[in-house]
């Protein structure tokens, strides 16, 4: 009888790309819920996120990046030090390609950082498999795997749930044994104030058009929670006074959108009653200082 007991294996999965590959969307399916917001926008991912999967003989953790592309200010340029630098330490780096989107030279910059990283582990991932036919997901396999040298490659889609349990196992299976990094019963490294942050900010996104969800921050200025209910309140940012008034609305209307939307994430996800109250405030040109990105906590030293 084999009496050796079966390593417990831990450690850190990096999800990298460009904007909109469906890393967030990845990290909700291998949790089973919804953590990390999504969106058609580009750079709906701002802040480092650490979601926790546990098993009886693993800790995986699987880090959402912001999404790696040409930055026009200070704060996309932050974005780009935040997922590269988890390039470093992470024990295996999966990169993402879009099935949907020719690969180029946005592909090939992130695959470029992918191979300088000593990370032990490279695996390939074709996202979006659902909206191509697979011959089409297969070119597109092929065109990315000639971008860098990796160990493995993989076809999902994560709203179809197709191969997230494979990808989870070949995640597993190349890392390193450990022990467990996070509590048993937490499954993520986010707070409750950068929670509803950005449930609120993914609203925001989803809701509003043009330019004004990039200029759009999210900060939760408090959280009471007292009798079964969660008492909330968040100060929404924008760089203008004329986004404001986008923001709040005719008589208020799209700013009581976005409270009504949020709070059902919120309430789910607190599981209790919400009370959320939601104010406009200009920072002119936030995306530029170095001082307000870190006080919203999208700073790569954060």
């Amino acid at each position: 009888m084999d009496t050796n007991p079966v390593p417990f294996k831990s450690g850190f999965c990096a999800l990298v790309g460009r904007p909109n590959v469906g890393k967030s969307t990845l990290v909700n399916a291998c949790l089973g819920e919804k953590l990390a917001i999504t969106s058609p926008v580009a750079q709906t991912t701002r802040r480092r996120l650490r979601a926790v999967i546990n098993s009886d003989d693993a800790q995986i953790i699987i880090v959402d990046t912001p999404g790696l592309h040409k930055p026009k200010d200070a704060l996309g340029k932050e974005l780009n030090l935040t997922a590269l630098s988890e390039l470093a330490d992470a024990d295996v780096v999966a990169m993402l390609v879009d099935a949907t989107a020719p690969v180029g030279s946005g592909d090939a910059w992130v695959a470029r950082h992918v191979e300088a990283s000593e990370a032990p582990f490279k695996l390939l991932v074709i996202t979006k498999a659902d909206l191509v036919t697979q011959d089409e997901a297969l070119v597109q396999l092929e065109k990315a795997r000639s971008l860098a040298t990796f160990n493995d490659v993989l076809v999902i889609s994560s709203t179809e749930d197709f191969n997230v349990d494979a990808f989870l196992a070949i995640v597993k299976e190349h890392l390193p044994e450990g022990p467990r990094w996070f509590p048993e019963d937490m499954g993520s490294d986010a707070t409750d104030e950068e929670i509803v942050a950005e449930f609120v900010r993914e609203k925001l996104l989803l809701n509003l058009r043009k330019e004004v969800p990039h200029s759009v921050a999210v900060i939760c200025d408090d959280i009471d929670f007292s009798k079964d209910v969660a008492s909330i309140s968040a100060t929404i940012i924008v760089e203008r006074e004329g986004q404001k008034g986008i923001v709040v609305g005719a008589g208020g209307s799209m700013i009581k959108r976005i409270g009504i939307e949020a709070r059902k994430d919120l309430e789910y996800m607190f599981g209790c009653k919400v009370y959320l109250d939601l104010n406009v405030k200009v920072a002119p040109l936030w995306r530029r200082d170095a001082n307000e990105i870190r006080r919203l906590g999208y700073s790569s030293e954060d």
